[in-house]
């Protein structure tokens, strides 16, 4: 007996495609697809600083790396200075407005109570990295004494107060994580952190980022903070800093001392002047990305 095989079955008809999917509802669909996408993405833009406040400093040079005996602070560092450089800064009060405000309460201090930034050194420069100045202590030394009334700063403690980064040469900004100070001045109950960084690239600091308070930065005068940064510093031998740790981890308090001096300008540099300035039609933009 012979077996046919079945008639295949019929072929399902042909969509019209270009009913369904013309250029418009293609358009339409790419649209659609790309403003969901783009409303779906949560914001993450940064803050915009924006300089609320101009402030100079005039840096000088002693001739030597060793601070004469002065009677008082009132006193230059040394009688036969020369003159660096003036650096402006600009500040960010719209940002963290409790950190530039102490800020410049130390640079317009009464220097007859030898609470201003002025003849104060720049105790420590990291090649490539940042200068740190304004360390708290004794104002014979070229340290900084506070003022009285110094307001606490609740933004140290203030995530939002950490968000800008030390992206570029210039950046100025309170020194928490790398703070000189004394641990005896630092227990004080009346202590007030006035140290600052002000980085001197030629690189960003990404160290610093989310430790220090960024408040500011330099709008004049970045190849005095350059001309500083190439100063030579005290660096000491492998086996002195091998020792210097073996001491340490036995509890030497010695250690802490011997690593002041580590990193200083073998050339005095401080800061001979500073202050406030007024600017009524500033030719600066007032806002910087």
């Amino acid at each position: 007996m012979a077996y046919s095989l079945p008639p295949p079955p019929p072929s399902p008809p042909s969509l019209p495609l270009h009913n369904h999917f013309t250029r418009r509802s293609l358009l339409l669909l790419s649209t659609t697809t790309t403003t969901t996408t783009t409303l779906s993405l949560p914001s993450t833009l940064p803050p915009t600083p924006t300089v609320t406040d101009r402030v100079f400093m005039d840096f000088s040079l002693c001739p030597n790396n060793f601070l004469p005996d002065r009677a008082n602070s009132l006193s230059p560092i040394c009688s036969d200075s020369t003159l660096l450089g003036r650096v402006v800064l600009g500040l960010f009060g719209n940002l963290v407005p409790l950190t530039v405000s102490n800020f410049k309460s130390v640079c317009l201090g009464s220097n007859a109570t030898s609470s201003s930034y002025k003849n104060t050194l720049v105790h420590k420069v990291f090649p490539g990295q940042y200068l740190l100045a304004g360390r708290q202590g004794r104002p014979d030394k070229g340290e900084v004494r506070p003022p009285h009334d110094l307001p606490r700063n609740t933004e140290t403690v203030d995530a939002k107060a950490f968000a800008l980064t030390h992206s570029r040469p210039g950046v100025v900004s309170l020194s928490l994580s790398e703070n000189d100070d004394d641990d005896d001045v630092k227990l004080d109950p009346e202590y007030r952190n006035v140290e600052f960084l002000i980085t001197t690239g030629p690189g960003p600091c990404p160290q610093l980022d989310n430790k220090n308070i960024v408040f500011g930065t330099v709008l004049e005068g970045l190849d005095v903070i350059t001309a500083i940064a190439s100063i030579p510093t005290y660096q000491p031998s492998e086996r002195i800093r091998q020792f210097n740790d073996l001491a340490e981890f036995f509890g030497d308090g010695r250690a802490q001392n011997a690593r002041n001096i580590w990193n200083r300008p073998l050339t005095t540099v401080y800061i001979s002047d500073c202050g406030e300035l007024k600017v009524t039609k500033p030719s600066l933009t007032p806002s910087l990305p």
